[in-house]
């Protein structure tokens, strides 16, 4: 299943746009919502991204 990972630190941070990547998950071995640290490209750094919708 494709979910969305959306940047916990950019909606703060109060700049221009958003960081987000789409990826892939088992729901049967991860029912929670997955957290995971990526980079972000606006901020320059690897910051914490958690699953949206």
């Amino acid at each position: 299943m494709q979910i969305i990972l959306e940047c916990t630190e950019h909606k703060t941070s109060g700049m221009p746009g958003t960081s987000r990547y789409v990826t892939e998950k088992n729901r049967r071995n991860t029912p929670d919502r997955l957290e995971i640290k990526k980079y972000n490209s606006i901020l320059k750094k690897y910051t914490v991204h958690k699953e949206i919708k």
